[in-house]
């Protein structure tokens, strides 16, 4: 009997020419993990662990897969001489024990410096530092630590840019005094993005499903809008920093905006259909992997070991021209913003591997 082609792991990550897939098991402790090495051409793959209680093996493999896709997009597009990479961890976050983790950490260690994790949903700071009593090949980091601490400042500074560079584009100018901007989700980046909006006297409007994180942002000068209700009105920006997948064909059917700038990781349901819609209702995309780089910036200059917070955010501040790069290559070749990005991603890493 031969191989079912369609099931075949190989078959899963030809396309995309990943590296390389690292299954992990200990029974002993029911750690269930895969490591996704997407590409080291610009350098070390460097991408989170997040855990999840995936439904089977196959969705948290083609998480792995699709995931670490976007983490070498996104160095590449912004920059930096690193891989992308990314790992999952399958299971409920409630098993978790300072032993579970640090056998992760075991594993990371197993690839020797081709893959650095980082945090990602699901697991917490302390995890992060287990892994680091562990392996040298971990970043984000509190300060106390010796990393650059929280990277939820430079993603939402990032956004902020990217959402300017998109505002100039459409107007001629980047200034957001009075523009209506629908945040969903006001977790750490999302909040942070509200404070910068709010900055520029833009009317905020919000939407987020935890309670806690509603009670945050109380006090500020923003909308808070029922998610039955979300997309009932005309935005000029709404920006996704909550799960991903929101950007699909049935929301789009009820989406009045002009441009849609977020954190979230994975907006678009699909990268064919979807942005086709986008383009057919004229609203400006700006991809997720090209404006929430702040965070993978950060994290960067820990593995080069420059714990600079201001070369950090200048950086960070690049992602203008970042988007503004992505949008005339999109005009020009007649693509969406989303193929041009991944193609501009592609050209930087195809350019170094002739090297």
């Amino acid at each position: 009997m031969g191989i079912d082609e369609n099931n075949s792991v190989f078959k899963k990550i030809k396309n995309d020419n990943h590296e390389q897939i690292v299954f992990c098991n200990d029974d002993k402790i029911g750690l269930k993990a895969i490591i996704g090495i997407h590409n080291t051409v610009l350098g070390p793959a460097i991408g989170g662990t997040r855990m999840w209680d995936y439904i089977s093996d196959e969705e948290a493999l083609n998480d792995v897969i699709n995931l670490s896709k976007a983490m070498s997009y996104k160095s590449s597009l912004a920059g930096l001489n690193a891989g992308g990479g990314k790992a999952v961890i399958i299971g409920d976050p409630k098993i978790k024990s300072e032993k579970f983790i640090k056998r992760f950490g075991e594993f990371i260690n197993d690839l020797n410096g081709k893959y650095w994790t980082a945090q990602d949903v699901n697991m917490t700071t302390q995890d992060i530092v287990w892994i680091k009593e562990k392996s040298k090949f971990v970043v984000g980091l509190p300060k106390e630590h010796g990393g650059l601490g929280d990277s939820s400042s430079p993603t939402s500074l990032g956004v902020y840019m990217g959402i300017k560079s998109a505002v100039n584009h459409i107007s001629g100018n980047d200034s957001l005094n009075n523009k209506n901007v629908l945040v969903q989700g006001v977790g750490n980046v999302g909040r942070k993005l509200v404070d910068h909006l709010l900055s520029e006297n833009a009317n905020v409007f919000v939407c987020e499903i935890n309670s806690k994180n509603i009670d945050a942002i109380r006090d500020k000068k923003v909308t808070i809008i029922d998610p039955e209700n979300i997309y009932d009105s005309h935005y000029d920006i709404i920006s996704p920093c909550a799960l991903g997948g929101t950007i699909n064909i049935d929301s789009l059917k009820k989406i009045n905006c002009d441009i849609i700038a977020g954190a979230a990781n994975n907006q678009l349901q699909n990268d064919n259909e979807v942005p086709e819609e986008l383009n057919r209702k004229n609203i400006l995309y700006i991809p997720d992997f090209l404006i929430n780089a702040g965070g993978i910036i950060s994290v960067y200059h820990e593995q080069i070991n420059e714990i600079n917070s201001k070369k950090v955010m200048e950086m960070t501040e690049l992602i203008y021209d970042k988007v503004n790069d992505v949008i005339k290559h999109s005009e020009k070749n007649s693509l969406s913003t989303n193929s041009s990005a991944i193609q501009l991603a592609k050209d930087r890493i195809k350019e170094n591997s002739k090297k």
